[in-house]
Parts: C-alpha cells; sequence; structure tokens
C-alpha cells in the first residue's frame, strides 16, 4: 500500500515539474538576453606555450576585454584590467591572457604543486562546454607560476578531484602577469557537429576579494551560464588512442599487535590503462592490474554520531568523467548544500553508485582489481556512463572469503528542453559480500539558468529499487527536491528523501535507512560596492527524520545563521545557533579508549548549541580559521574548540596546522578527544614538489605520517615516492609503537596517438 502512494506521489511530483519547467523555460524564452558570442580565430602557428605572450600570432587572436565583477560588484568594471586572447588549430584550442597588475610584487602566488585547488591564489580560468549543453563543462585554472589545476562539472558544481592533459605556462613582469593555455583537442570529448561551444573566462585576485567573469548571471557562472565560442570547425582528435604505462614497487611492514612480530612484503607491479575515442564524444577504456598506489591518503575524522562518516574517492581512474555516473544531484551539488543543519553523510545517503565501494575491503584495505573496462561519452542528447572491472578476492584473519566478483554499474541520461535530463542507473554486485545484488532506478533532473532577474531554479526527482539475496521487500528508496540557489538576494530550497529499511545498493551507500528525511533551507544575501564589508547573509536551514516503521521522530535540527559577514579581504565571521532533537532507539557507544567506554542510553534527547567561525582570507601570509561551539549534547555539555593555521612563508614554503577538540560531560562519564594534524608544503619549482602531512586522534592513539615527492615534468608523465607509517598507542601509556610502514614508488607515463 505504501508503495502505490509513493509511486503515486511520484508521479504527480514528475508531472507538476515537467509542466513547471516548461513554464518557467517558455517565461525564460521571453526575457533571457542574447548570449555573448565570439567568432574564434584560426591558426596555422602554434604558439608557444612559455608564459610570455610575445609570439606574433597572438596579435590575430580574437580578443575579450569586457570581463565584469561578480565580487566584490555585480557587473562593475574590474579593479585591474584583463584581456584574453582565444586561438585554435586542427590539435588544440589555445587562451593568452594578460592580466594588468599595478603592483606585481602583491600577486598572491603561494602555490606551487601541480593539480591543487587555486581557491587561495590570483589566477586564470578558462571554461568549456564542447556540447554546448548548459550541464556539462570542463575547468582549467592556472597561477602565476604556472600551476595547473582542472575540474570536472557535473551539474553546475564542479568536481576538483579530475585530471586531464594540458599545458600551461605563466609570467610576473612590471605589467602584472601573463599566462598561456593550450588545450589538446584529444584531451576533451565533444562532437564535430557542434561549431558552437558554451565557452567563459575568468579572473580572481585576492588581496582585493575581486573575480570578474566574461558572462555571469546573479554573481554566478557554471556550464549553464556561459558565452559561445563559434567556428569550431575542423578539429583534429588524432587516432584518439592514450595508453598509460605505469609501474610501482612497494616495500611494507606492519605489527598485529605491539608484541607480535612483523611481516613485511615486497611487490613489483606493472599497470596498464588503455583509452580510446571510439567517436570524438565516446570513450572505452580498458585497464589491467589498476594501481592506485598515488592516491592521497583520507584526512582523519572523530565520529560522535551513531552512523558511518564518508570519505570521498581520490583515486584518479574513478573520478575522470565522475560527472556521468551522478544520479539525482545526490551528494553536495543538490540536496540542502551548504546547510549547516545537514552534514555530508546525510547529503549523500542513498547514492546508488560510489567507486570507493569498489577496490577496497569492508576494512578499508585495498582489494586487487585484476581488470576492467569502462564506456564514457556522449552519442546526440544521450549521456552514458559504463563500468565492469572483476575484483580480487578478500580474506579474513579467521579465513572467512569474499569470492572474486564481477561489478558492473551502467548510467545513461537523455537532454531535454534546454538544461534538464531524464536517466536511469544500475548495478549490478557486491564487493564487500558474496551475496548477490543489484540496484535500478531513474531520475529527472531540472534546471533554469534564465529566469528573470538573473535566478536559477533546480529541481529533481528520482526513484531506485535494489534486490538483495536474503532480503524480501521495502527495498526502495525515492526523492525529490525544489531550490533557487541565487548568489545574491533571496534564496531557499525544501528537499524530501525516503529510504526503506531493506534498500542496500551494496555499490552505493548507505548510512541510515528505514527513514523519510526532510530538508529546508531559506535565506537573503545582500553585497556591498566600496567600503570595508563585501556581502551580509543570514539564513535559516533545517531537517527533520522520522521512521518509516512507526513514524517516531529520530533526528530534528534547525540551524540559525543569525548573521555571516565577508569583508572585502574574504576575512568571514558566522554566527550561529542549533537546537537538536534525537530519539536514540537503541544505546551506542560513543567512546571507547582503553578500558573505559561510554554509552549513550536509548532515549528522547534535546540538546542546543550556540557559536561562531572566524576565517581569515586565505590570501594572506599569515591565514587562520577558528571555530567555538558549546552546548547540550544528548544528557550532558558539549564545548568543542577547532582551529586552522596557514603560514605562507613563500611560494617554495606552506605549513598548516590543525587542531579540533572536543570536551563532553555525559552523566555516564566524561572525556576528551583530540585531533590534530600538520601538513607541509615544499614546492621546489612547478615539476617538483615534497607534501607532508601527519596526523593523530586520541580515540584510536593512531599516530599518521604521510610524505610524498611528486615530479610532473610534462602532464601525463608522472613519478612518485611515497612513505607511510603509522603508530599506535597499544597500551594507552604514551609509548608509541609501529602498527606498519611503507615505502612505495611509482612511475606513469602517457603515450598519447
Amino acid at each position: 500500500m505504501r508503495m502505490r502512494r509513493n509511486m503515486a506521489a511520484i508521479t504527480m511530483a514528475f508531472v507538476t515539474l515537467a509542466t513547471g519547467q516548461l513554464f518557467t523555460h517558455a517565461v525564460a524564452a521571453e526575457t533571457a538576453d542574447a548570449p555573448k558570442t565570439l567568432r574564434i580565430v584560426r591558426t596555422d602557428t602554434r604558439p608557444v606555450i612559455d608564459g610570455k605572450l610575445d609570439d606574433e600570432v597572438w596579435k590575430n587572436a580574437a580578443v575579450i576585454d569586457d570581463l565584469r565583477q561578480v565580487r566584490p560588484g555585480d557587473g562593475a568594471p574590474e579593479i585591474e584590467a584583463t584581456i584574453a586572447y582565444v586561438l585554435y588549430d586542427k590539435d588544440a584550442i589555445y587562451i593568452g591572457a594578460r592580466l594588468f597588475d599595478k603592483s606585481p610584487d602583491k600577486i598572491t602566488r603561494n602555490i606551487m604543486k601541480q593539480g591543487t585547488n587555486l581557491g587561495t591564489d590570483d589566477r586564470f580560468s578558462v571554461l568549456l562546454d564542447p556540447f554546448n549543453s548548459r550541464r556539462q563543462g570542463y575547468r582549467f585554472d592556472v597561477n602565476a607560476n604556472g600551476v595547473r589545476n582542472d575540474m570536472l562539472y557535473q551539474n553546475n558544481s564542479y568536481q576538483i578531484s579530475w585530471t586531464v592533459i594540458w599545458e600551461a605556462a605563466a609570467n610576473v613582469d612590471e605589467q602584472g602577469w601573463t599566462a598561456e593555455i593550450a588545450i589538446p583537442f584529444k584531451t576533451l570529448p565533444f562532437d564535430p557537429k557542434v561549431q558552437s561551444w558554451g565557452f567563459n573566462v575568468s579572473r580572481a585576485t585576492r588581496r582585493h576579494g575581486e573575480e570578474s567573469v566574461w558572462v555571469s548571471r546573479n554573481r554566478n557562472w557554471n556550464p549553464g551560464i556561459v558565452g559561445v565560442l563559434d567556428g569550431m570547425e575542423g578539429l583534429d582528435r588524432g587516432t584518439g588512442l592514450d595508453v598509460v604505462a605505469g609501474y610501482s614497487s612497494a616495500y611494507r611492514t606492519s605489527y598485529a599487535t605491539a608484541t607480535s612480530d612483523k611481516t613485511s612484503d615486497t611487490t613489483s607491479d606493472p599497470s596498464l590503462d588503455v583509452y580510446y575515442r571510439i567517436t570524438p564524444s565516446l570513450t572505452g577504456s580498458l585497464t589491467v592490474n589498476t594501481d592506485f598506489s598515488a592516491a592521497e591518503v583520507d584526512e582523519r575524522q572523530v565520529n560522535l554520531t551513531r552512523f558511518s562518516p564518508f570519505f570521498p574517492e581520490k583515486r584518479n581512474f574513478f573520478l575522470n568523467d565522475a560527472d556521468l555516473f551522478e544520479f539525482g544531484r545526490i551528494g553536495t551539488a543538490g540536496f540542502a548544500d551548504g546547510a549547516l543543519s545537514v552534514d555530508r553523510p546525510t547529503q549523500e545517503n542513498a547514492r546508488p553508485f560510489f567507486s570507493r565501494r569498489l577496490g577496497l575491503s569492508p576494512l578499508g584495505t585495498p582489494v586487487d582489481l585484476k581488470y576492467g573496462g569502462k564506456l564514457s561519452g556522449r552519442v546526440g542528447n544521450v549521456n552514458i556512463g559504463a563500468l565492469a572491472v572483476r575484483q580480487d578476492e578478500f580474506v579474513y584473519e579467521d579465513g572467512t572469503r569474499i569470492d572474486p566478483t564481477n561489478l558492473a554499474v551502467a548510467r545513461a541520461s537523455v537532454n531535454v528542453l534546454s538544461e534538464s535530463s531524464v536517466g536511469f542507473i544500475a548495478t549490478s554486485g557486491d564487493p564487500n559480500s558474496n551475496r548477490d545484488n543489484t540496484l535500478v532506478g531513474a531520475d529527472f533532473l531540472f534546471m533554469n539558468t534564465q529566469l528573470p532577474g538573473g535566478r536559477t531554479l533546480e529541481a529533481e526527482l528520482w526513484y531506485q529499487q535494489t534486490d538483495t539475496e536474503g532480503l524480501e521487500g521495502d527495498d526502495s528508496s525515492f526523492g525529490v527536491g525544489l531550490r533557487m540557489p541565487n548568489a545574491s538576494g533571496a534564496r531557499g530550497g525544501i528537499g524530501f528523501r525516503e529510504v526503506e529499511k531493506n534498500f542496500f545498493p551494496a555499490m552505493g551507500y548507505v548510512n541510515r535507512s528505514d527513514i523519510r528525511i526532510e530538508v529546508a533551507d531559506v535565506g537573503y544575501t545582500r553585497f556591498f560596492e566600496g567600503g570595508v564589508l563585501q556581502s551580509l547573509n543570514f539564513g535559516i536551514d533545517g531537517q527533520r527524520v522520522t521512521s518509516l516503521t512507526d513514524g517516531e521522530l529520530q533526528t530534528q535540527i534547525i540551524a540559525f545563521r543569525p548573521l555571516q559577514l565577508e569583508s572585502q579581504g574574504v576575512d568571514i565571521l558566522t554566527l550561529s545557533y542549533l537546537t537538536n532533537e534525537e530519539w536514540v532507539s537503541e544505546a551506542f557507544e560513543i567512546y571507547g579508549s582503553g578500558d573505559q567506554s561510554i554509552v549513550v542510553p536509548a532515549g528522547r534527547y534535546k540538546f542546543d548549541e550556540y557559536g561562531f567561525t572566524f576565517q581569515s582570507g586565505d590570501q594572506r601570509k599569515l591565514a587562520g580559521e577558528l571555530t567555538f561551539r558549546q552546548g547540550d549534547f544528548y544528557d550532558g555539555e558539549r564545548v568543542n574548540v577547532a582551529g586552522k593555521l596557514v603560514w605562507q612563508q613563500s611560494r617554495h614554503l606552506t605549513m598548516k596546522v590543525s587542531y579540533d577538540w572536543n570536551d563532553i560531560s555525559l552523566p555516564q562519564g566524561d572525556f576528551t578527544t583530540r585531533l590534530m594534524s600538520a601538513t607541509t608544503e615544499v614546492g621546489f619549482s612547478s615539476e617538483l614538489s615534497w607534501v607532508s602531512l601527519l596526523q593523530y586522534d586520541d580515540v584510536s592513539e593512531v599516530f599518521g605520517v604521510h610524505s610524498r615527492l611528486v615530479w610532473v615534468p610534462k602532464a601525463g608523465r608522472e613519478f612518485f615516492l611515497i612513505v607511510d607509517r603509522s603508530f599506535q598507542d597499544y597500551d594507552k601509556d604514551n609509548s608509541f609503537r609501529t602498527m606498519n610502514s611503507a615505502l612505495s614508488a611509482r612511475l606513469s607515463y602517457t603515450f598519447r596517438f
């Protein structure tokens, strides 16, 4: 009966959204301005990518010189002028930029490591949408050191962990700085029939708190808000073949306990990834003996809830073309994005495909992927993502065995109307057990960035069902959401999600089930031009979680953000007040260390907390962040202090320290948790860097060291030397002993044809 009611509600919501989109689309067609258009210039001479912009060929380029502020002003002229130049030949698109600056010595350029997010540095950015779809896109950033960083857009929100082959260089001179970018057509999927690409350029000058863009709406820019680059014809993708050959070697030692003998092993393994563009917009991939040794280490978390935490994917093989596997905007790009009341695991709950499930055991240790294949890209209006891998067996210490497993996922969506899509997803296999498991789902994603006043409207509707050996019935989930995520003025949204008790996506992510989640948020942002203050923001958001079995309230959080101030120097002060209500149906251990175990009994709890966060502008030589929260915690009290301090001594040395401290007092006992980390980043050049991360928490009493030397002489050629070592205080006597250690090296080289 409930399933029939759910399906009826879904059908009604689908009709409402679809008809609503048709109406808003019609309104937009009458009010939206015609997009800016740039006619690109073809060249027979390739510019030298050295960052100096002194090649004669740039004199014939198409020119963009009308960037306007999106911060601090909205459409105001730039504080420092920018001129962009655009060319192409059969092999690549070339973008040059002259970024004027009256004080070249004050240019913020602290980052030297390739692939680092440039959110704290002055940077120049290019956004390309080869399909002019207003849905997906590719962003390429460069700073004044010539450091490259690329991003993949999915549903108009970007994924920073994405890496492809392209060139960039930069140079600082007496007029400011210059940048040159070359993006090969072998790097991008495209349709040769589409000769008008979505295109945008942007510049950020951190000390002014300024961001300027060629095309923007309501202070936003993304693939849905772009200009048009016209004349993209006669493009050569080559044979469309990339062969990535890799070789890794590692020596590892480990101790089961403080007194056990150590075990050691040495491994040396080749790996091979092959990418072939079946068509200019459709790529087939093959991986053999997939190597994840160069993946970055996870940031440690202290979990004070009764639900599992969420760790994001960091492996490049799965991150490339990740946008094609996204479903229903499940994750931070949709459901209550930015709400104080909704944490990341809740946003990700019911994700049908989470690639981190592959290649990792239930204990979090690596499991070999023997071979696999992937098909990704676009055929006309259809977006395709398909993946199949063979995962090796895993044997527990007691001899229990998970057999070798075939795992597969298929995702397809069809572009409809101007910016929306309808799609489905299916998965097969369970990487963490020997049970059979399948999932099917369908979604409708709505997007309209062309509403009057620069407004944006988003909505989604999705449904999923799993079939798991040993589980019968109550195995579906569905959700619907509607929001106006405007950067300035009023904003708001609502969302609804149900996850039944037997819904089990074995290749996905669920942190709690048998629940109904309702979320809502509303707020307002005002920007100021001139003066010390850049923006003022306030809002309220909340989530309510109830049980599907008995309708009882499980969680209710209402978060007030009465004041958030941002200065022109990007210093941010946020005040917050949260009121919580929790129903704990089963007692759970919230803290365990040594002989001490503290359990939260079953029962209903009401508790409130207040606090503030202050963040200084990251562009400063000495920057930091401080968070203070105090209030009730279940039937006791908690004080939380968290801070971060960053010293950017020069572009060659950056040091960071962070500390998170909880002092918790409960009738069952008092305890504290401490989580500490320290990072050093040494940039010898834009090609060679050395990064070390030290982490410790006093719950697990584990101290870990991760240090990596990275040499990237050219995009597509990488060498890693990595040292990992962890120590544990087994007896809780402040005497740390080695748990495990590893020394590994990896070399990869991309052959492009």
